[in-house]
């Protein structure tokens, strides 16, 4: 019965995709967000009860990527859709209806699907994943929930970080099309990334691991959600000075 429980762990963060993709195409992109957090969550903890079962299969490793697809590559697509859907139609609506209701919208403006890039190069990267017994304690260009996280801050940071600066940077098409590339290529890219994994509690150990959650932690409570995209910034330079030095 136990080899089960990280399995249905995984299903629940499938579960928490498809809902997130939902609130997503309606254009209520905080309650995707907070499904993509919760998907995320059972992404991490899925895996350390298969570790603490010890009941790891080839099963479970298929179905995370699969579910992973969903929850980290499928909703940031949509969510970088809309994003791109408001820089087009002048103005931010969140919560409202897609900017493809919204009267006198192009319905032949392809710029909005620009980002299922983001889609395609997470399902990329977890197809590599799967094949590469190499990424157990590092990874191997940025994991996938970390780049969710990362497209989906943008709302969340309109919602509760908005300027008129901030407002007009997030929503800038050029700005939005660039952070799509970058994503892409940050998915797929040769750089070496340090894992949240704790073999053990010794700071000598886990020095690295440890500084960047209480620096992440600092972040959060004095930035909130805008603190997010500096985060990934610590964890892609921090993992780069490890790997040079």
């Amino acid at each position: 019965m136990q080899k089960h429980i990280p399995n249905f762990i995984t299903l629940l963060n499938v579960f928490c995709g498809c809902v997130a993709t939902v609130f997503a195409v309606l254009n209520k992109l905080e309650m995707a967000a907070l499904f993509v957090a919760l998907g995320i969550f059972f992404d991490f903890f899925d895996g350390l009860a298969a570790r603490v079962l010890d009941v790891k299969s080839e099963l479970g490793l298929q179905l995370d990527s699969l579910a992973d697809v969903i929850t980290s590559g499928l909703v940031p697509g949509v969510v970088m859709f809309q994003l791109l859907g408001m820089s087009q139609s002048g103005g931010w609506n969140l919560g409202k209806a897609s900017f493809l209701d919204e009267a006198g919208v192009d319905w032949f403006s392809y710029l909005p699907f620009f980002g299922f890039l983001i889609t395609m190069a997470s399902a990329y990267r977890l197809a590599k994943f799967n094949l590469d017994e190499n990424q157990v304690s590092s990874f191997i260009g940025l994991p996938t929930p970390a780049n969710a996280l990362l497209i989906i801050s943008l709302p969340l940071i309109l919602f509760y970080n908005g300027s008129d600066t901030i407002n007009t940077i997030i929503l800038n098409p050029w700005f939005l099309v660039l952070l799509t590339v970058l994503s892409a290529y940050l998915l797929n890219c040769s750089l070496p990334l340090f894992a949240l994994k704790f073999k053990n509690l010794s700071f000598k150990d886990n020095a690295l691991r440890y500084i960047f959650l209480i620096t992440s932690l600092v972040m959060v409570v004095t930035m909130k959600f805008l603190a997010i995209p500096f985060i990934i910034l610590f964890y892609i330079l921090s993992s780069f000075v490890q790997e040079k030095f």
